[in-house]
């Protein structure tokens, strides 16, 4: 993997692409349509834990996340209280990585977001420890109804340090390519063909898939924590939602 140094500069937001709610490109894959679940009400001990969670300082105006003793949070504040998902991040070493969310392997991404970072970069912050990503935007007027994740533009900080602007955009057909390859794959990090100009035909394009625990805090916070396969140590990577 490579050693380059994330940059310091910030590059001007992308055009955000308008939503969109044509179905996904036509591709020859095996994935899924994720299952229409009904929302169930949470239960005493969901509100109780959520009502703890919206109590923390996730973020401030200078991004600088709070630190406990026993760490960014303790680990027994999201151990049971969300859902289990599949996260996804991918890219090729000289350009910006991309994290897509299923709820299995084997089901269409429901979320896809160019992250402001370049993959390498990204490797070398894992590396050396526990990465916090937060990805912020601004709140709409009350009668939006835009969903968190569906919020189109990101401003993104990783470990405290701003790197720039974060993209929703939908899924391509690499994209269904790259997750039809990993459909077998539940939880591993590693290396497929490259089929983007970005590194020429013979590049690499690097991957790491996980379990992520997302918990919601509230319609503007939410948040996903991977988790360790041998379930130690807590989690390596948080991703925080906020909309601020």
């Amino acid at each position: 993997m490579g050693e380059a140094q994330p940059s310091s500069s910030t590059t001007p937001p992308p055009s955000p692409r308008p939503p969109s709610s044509s179905p996904p490109p036509a591709h020859t894959t095996s994935l899924i349509q994720p299952p229409n679940k009904k929302k169930n009400r949470p239960n005493k001990v969901f509100r109780v834990f959520r009502s703890v969670f919206r109590s923390f300082p996730i973020i401030t105006p200078a991004c600088r996340l709070p630190s406990h003793a026993g760490g960014l949070f303790p680990e027994s504040n999201h151990r049971s209280s969300g859902t289990r998902i599949t996260g996804t991040l991918f890219g090729y070493r000289k350009g910006r990585v991309s994290l897509s969310i299923q709820e299995n392997p084997k089901c269409f991404p429901t979320l896809v977001l160019e992250l402001a970072m370049q993959t390498n970069a990204l490797q070398k912050e894992m590396s050396m420890g526990m990465v916090r990503i937060a990805l912020e935007c601004e709140k709409r007027a009350d009668k939006d109804k835009t969903k968190l994740v569906e919020e189109p533009l990101w401003t993104m900080f990783c470990n405290g340090k701003k790197s720039g602007y974060g993209v929703k955009r939908e899924a391509s057909e690499e994209d269904l390519h790259i997750m039809e390859l990993l459909r077998a794959v539940s939880m591993g990090a590693g290396v497929l063909p490259g089929q983007s100009e970005v590194e020429g035909p013979d590049g690499e394009l690097a991957y790491m898939r996980a379990y992520f625990e997302r918990v919601v805090g509230s319609k503007d916070s939410e948040t996903l924590y991977m988790l360790s396969p041998d379930g130690n140590n807590g989690p390596e990577l948080s991703i925080f939602f906020v909309r601020i």
